[in-house]
């Protein structure tokens, strides 16, 4: 009987609390807040204490027709036979009066014979629902600031969040089976190789029988590593969208809260969901968040709660059935610094890079994104490819979107070439500044800084091929030289010196033709000097420290990892590089002062010039780049198409001559020269 008296014990209610805070409220009311004693007396009683000169003072209310009179302090033993500890400061009785006439004229004759000197004031009756409220008034704010701060603290109003004592529960997003926004593969252009890893996880949750009966197991983890934008989130997305299951969603970020214990309660909370709606795949954005390696440098003040989140979700990962059917895909662009415990099999078994887009892979983002806009005939899909390298998914939708605003602000019912050319121009360079004040002298000074650039680039094997030079202020450059990096897996030694004494060929130029160097030469200088101490510290490419790379990976150590005399090698090494390129610069520049200046002075008449007119100049440049080879190969390969008419062309691939000598400059990546700095 004992035990069944246990099991049936009633279930904990918050309702109780606010029922016991009710009763304690009119409880308060109902007994008086006034510290002060009080009683009752008869009306005789109260004339005699006024005739012996008791009365302080006298409040009456006319409409219940009783008065209080507060005895003076001398008194208070006489009326209620104890002291001040007792009474308070301000004892009073309570008298029901027969009338006001009688109360008016007893209270005159006292005054004019002197007994009673205080004053005499009437109130008016209020209520007793005003005075309900006007007591409760400061109880009912303290209770609803506290009301709001929990459901502030519990997530808010309505789900599973709505009360402090619903803090652990999951804030995952739920996209049941068949809701939400129809997202596939076709969906994620490029990412071939991405796609294709999970398109085995797809199939698991389509038809998970066909592996178990050979006994295979799937991956019950798998980690989206790749640059911000490249569309880990959607890849997910679009796996979900594939196997057609419910769809967790939250971010790394959510499991961490000020109270201990909630991170752990929440991840226990999201797996007894996703196993209760199994098959499902289980998406956390941002990972790192909450899966940073554990026990780095605890003297510095570690997160314990959010390392006992990490632990709850390992425990969750590894305790997993085999074939339970819940899937865990998360993403992060910072994999290095995850507990190791998290990448071991058995968690998240892969690893899926989805890494910038190539050339291909561009042209495909590019169409996809292409779809809503509405374009005209000369738009070309290769060459904004070719315009872009470096560019992520989200850096390629930001330029059609930013294409489609040029073009309605020049009212054009359809976007061009020229709008996606500036689109580019904008979101790297910046905002053009046509307004700016220079003096002549300055824009001479910056003509010649960027002709500098061009003309050593144009002589070096190795350098990017140049598309235009523009001394127009962009963003906070004063002028810029833009070029088409080629895309490289690897770099030699060559080829980054060469790129190296590019860009130091704006200071060059400086020195050389002006007599004196200026600030503009700030970006080249920041981006030499990281590139040079890259090259020996990091890549062995020393004389006096080959084949050694003091790259440290742990971001908690304060300690280099080499002595101090190799510092001060290190720092001879950059300088002796550095300085060995810019007098290859000057040399060069030397060599070619005719036509650098031709070139500078076109640049301070036209503002911008292209590609055409450096070649008019300097004649055809001496080296061709890989890219340029590939370029004339692609368009060789098209001309013996067109002159086979059985075989089917595919539609990507158009001719692209035109567009490169139309005179029409383009901008490529990153590797844009942003080197003249406002003038300090």
């Amino acid at each position: 009987m004992e035990k069944e008296n246990k099991g049936n014990k009633p279930k904990f209610n918050i309702n109780w609390i606010y029922i016991t805070i009710g009763i304690v409220l009119i409880y308060l009311f109902f007994t008086g807040n006034d510290t002060s004693a009080s009683k009752k007396a008869s009306y005789v009683q109260f004339k005699e204490y006024v005739s012996k000169g008791y009365a302080n003072k006298i409040i009456a209310n006319k409409d219940e027709g009783s008065l209080r009179m507060f005895v003076k302090p001398e008194y208070i033993r006489d009326v209620f036979k104890t002291g001040t500890e007792q009474t308070g400061r301000a004892p009073y009785i309570d008298v029901v009066y027969p009338s006001n006439d009688q109360l008016e004229d007893f209270i005159n004759m006292q005054q004019e014979v002197g007994n009673f000197k205080g004053d005499m004031s009437y109130e008016q009756s209020n209520g007793w629902m005003s005075s309900l409220l006007i007591n409760l008034l400061p109880f009912i704010l303290i209770f609803g600031v506290w009301f709001f701060l929990m459901r502030r603290i519990g997530g808010g109003a309505g789900g599973a969040g709505s009360n402090v004592f619903n803090v652990g529960k999951s804030r995952a997003k739920l996209v049941e089976k068949g809701e939400g926004t129809k997202v596939t593969f076709k969906d994620v252009a490029g990412q071939a190789s991405a796609k294709q890893e999970v398109e085995e996880i797809v199939e698991f949750l389509k038809n998970p029988k066909k592996f178990t009966d050979l006994g295979g197991k799937i991956p019950k983890g798998a980690l989206l590593v790749g640059p911000p934008g490249t569309g880990k989130t959607l890849l997910a997305k679009a796996v979900a969208g594939e196997a057609d299951v419910p769809f967790f969603s939250m971010s790394g970020s959510d499991f961490v809260e000020m109270f201990v214990g909630v991170g752990a309660s929440r991840v226990r909370d999201l797996f007894r969901q996703a196993k209760e709606k199994s098959p499902c795949i289980i998406f956390i954005d941002e990972i790192d968040a909450v899966g940073r390696a554990r026990g780095k440098n605890p003297a510095m003040g570690g997160n314990d709660e959010r390392e006992n989140t990490l632990n709850q979700l390992l425990t969750e990962m590894d305790g997993f059935g085999t074939n339970s059917g819940v899937i865990i895909l998360a993403a992060t662009n910072r994999v290095d610094i995850l507990d190791k415990a998290l990448l071991r099999a058995g968690r998240f078994d892969r690893q899926i890079h989805v890494d910038l887009p190539d050339l291909n892979e561009r042209k495909e983002v590019f169409k996809v994104h292409l779809r809503p806009v509405k374009i005209d005939n000369t738009v070309d899909v290769d060459l904004l490819a070719r315009q872009t390298p470096g560019f992520s998914g989200a850096d390629i939708a930001n330029v059609c979107n930013e294409a489609a605003l040029i073009a309605a602000r020049h009212n054009k019912s359809a976007v061009s070439k020229e709008d996606f050319l500036s689109a580019v121009d904008r979101i790297i360079g910046g905002l053009e500044k046509k307004t700016k004040v220079m003096t002549m002298e300055e824009k001479k000074t910056i003509a010649l800084h960027e002709a500098g650039h061009a003309t050593i680039s144009w002589f070096l094997q190795y350098a990017n091929p140049l598309i235009k030079v523009t001394i127009v202020p962009r963003g906070r450059a004063l002028g810029a030289a833009w070029y088409l990096p080629e895309e490289r897996q690897i770099n030699t030694k060559e080829q980054m010196l060469d790129e190296m004494c590019a860009t130091l060929g704006g200071r060059a130029a400086e020195e050389l033709f002006t007599g004196h160097i200026s600030s503009g030469a700030l970006n080249d200088l920041e981006r030499v000097t990281k590139q040079a101490y890259g090259m020996i510290a990091y890549m062995g490419m020393s004389e006096k420290l080959p084949n050694l790379c003091y790259y440290n990976n742990d971001e908690y150590s304060f300690s280099k990892p080499y002595s101090d005399s190799t510092a001060q090698l290190i720092d001879e090494e950059v300088k002796r590089m550095i300085n060995e390129q810019y007098d290859r610069a000057k040399a060069l520049l030397e060599t070619h002062k005719e036509g650098h200046a031709q070139l500078a002075q076109l640049l301070v008449e036209k503002e911008v010039i292209f590609a055409e007119d450096v070649e008019r100049i300097f004649g055809k440049r001496p080296w061709v780049s890989r890219t340029e080879e590939l370029l004339s190969l692609n368009e060789n390969q098209e001309e013996q198409q067109k002159q086979l008419p059985e075989t089917p062309q595919s539609t990507s691939e158009n001719p692209t001559s035109q567009n490169e000598s139309d005179g029409t400059a383009t901008t490529p990546e990153s590797h844009q020269k942003e080197d003249t700095e406002p003038k300090l």
